[in-house]
């Protein structure tokens, strides 16, 4: 079996399952937000009663992110909404805003916290929850409706998804980031490429790569329609895990046994810096082919581009210059937010090299910008402009006005573009 029928086999209590099956699972942990926490809430009180009490808080995670720092009332009320419920239900992991709890995007947030462990299944009502793959867990976002039928009784019914494997071979070179791996993936099989599909990561070029960029890697599945994403876990993934959490888990790891739809091979060093025109993330270039496009905005943040090591990599590019365009840095976490402020390249902490480089930094650790957001988001596109983003969507209306365009793109390569004043290939700084 796959690393993905595995997790699901187990959690089914079944020796094994194959793809198309259908199954019960029990769930380990589900997460829940500001955007979908109120419906998901409401469902399940009128399903299972008003007074009706969650299958076991333990493994209830609500984490609001999305619309935080804004005036808009709705968007309180949202919070509001949580915060009433995690009370009522005595819920000992709600990170809530404007305290001392308060996290900031889940993605990461789960990690940090210890909530994403290996050979789990993980379900939260956000597309990218398929982000935790990265630990070697079954990891996929859900609706309202299903998520709060797992808040009644623990469990949900899944189809057991066929396995496309990707195997990267070699060393990554100083210029390249997973989002560059990931970004020429989607180009090859397209947004409906892996739709209902588990999507494995495997490889000398994946196993090389830091937590950070696995979830990289992980966390945009969803836009070439993949159902999760997964990783085999190592000592990498066992260290990072064990520093954030005492609780014990069982990994999964590859069987010569497992069978996958289909397998692509790839040399990381034919794979030049990537990026994802306008207006979908499979409309791949290298940035050779689009560089001296004119840029209004630069922007670096959100669960795919907002974590430290995302922002040592623009540090490393821009520091000892000036931003050419205006450039927002968007830590994804509270913890991020700290690390940049106190993490040094060259002698300099991360931060100091943003803000003597003239960026913007974001007040708070936030989605912001990367799902539009209300109009006094941080870093909202409110008219027609050219952004080059470290986010993972890019249609139109994604970060804000439908007039405007967004390219995708690692953090090297926004950086570049940042320093430049146009879209730039990050070799030529690195």
């Amino acid at each position: 079996m796959t690393l993905t029928e595995q997790v699901l086999a187990r959690h089914a209590k079944r020796a094994s399952v194959v793809p198309g099956d259908n199954i019960w699972v029990d769930v380990d942990v589900l997460m829940t937000h500001d955007v979908c926490g109120p419906g998901t809430i409401d469902i399940f009180k009128k399903q299972f009663g008003a007074e009706a009490r969650v299958w076991d808080p333990e493994k209830v995670v609500i984490i609001p992110d999305h619309y935080i720092f804004t005036a808009d009332a709705y968007a309180h009320r949202n919070v509001d909404i949580l915060r009433a419920f995690a009370g009522s239900q005595q819920l000992p992991y709600f990170y809530d805003v404007n305290t001392p709890r308060y996290k900031g995007v889940c993605h990461i947030a789960l990690p940090e916290e210890g909530h994403t462990r290996p050979g789990e299944v993980l379900f939260g009502t956000d597309s990218h929850t398929c982000t935790a793959g990265a630990f070697g867990e079954f990891a996929t976002g859900i609706g309202n409706t299903d998520a709060a039928l797992i808040m009644g009784i623990g469990k949900l019914w899944v189809k057991v998804p066929s396995t496309l494997r990707f195997v990267f071979e070699g060393t990554m070179p100083p210029y390249l980031m997973a989002k560059d791996l990931i970004l020429h993936i989607i180009g090859d099989i397209g947004v409906d490429g892996a739709t209902y599909r588990a999507m494995e990561f495997a490889g000398d070029g994946v196993m090389s790569l830091s937590m950070e960029e696995r979830m990289t890697l992980c966390n945009m599945v969803i836009e070439a329609g993949g159902k999760n994403g997964m990783i085999a876990p190592d000592e990498t993934t066992f260290a990072f895990v064990r520093s954030r959490t005492n609780k014990p888990f069982e990994p999964v790891f590859d069987r010569p046994d497992a069978h996958y739809e289909t397998e692509r091979r790839y040399r990381i060093a034919d794979i030049p810096p990537t990026v994802a025109k306008p207006h979908s993330p499979d409309n791949r270039a290298s940035v050779r082919e689009v560089a001296g496009t004119a840029i209004d905005r630069c922007y670096i943040g959100s669960c795919t581009g907002g974590k430290v090591s995302d922002f040592l990599a623009a540090a490393k590019v821009i520091r000892g210059k000036e931003v050419k365009v205006d450039t927002y840095i968007v830590p994804a976490t509270t913890e991020v937010m700290r690390e940049i402020s106190r993490s040094t390249y060259e002698g300099e902490t991360l931060l100091s090299i943003f803000q003597k480089a003239g960026c913007k930094i974001a007040e708070g650790a936030s989605c912001a910008a990367c799902l539009g957001g209300p109009s006094d988001t941080f870093g909202r596109l409110n008219k027609a402009e050219v952004c080059i983003s470290t986010t993972n969507r890019n249609f139109p209306g994604r970060m804000g006005s439908k007039q405007s365009a967004v390219y995708l793109a690692s953090p090297y390569t926004v950086a570049a573009s940042a320093v430049a004043g146009t879209i730039a290939d990050p070799r030529e700084f690195l």
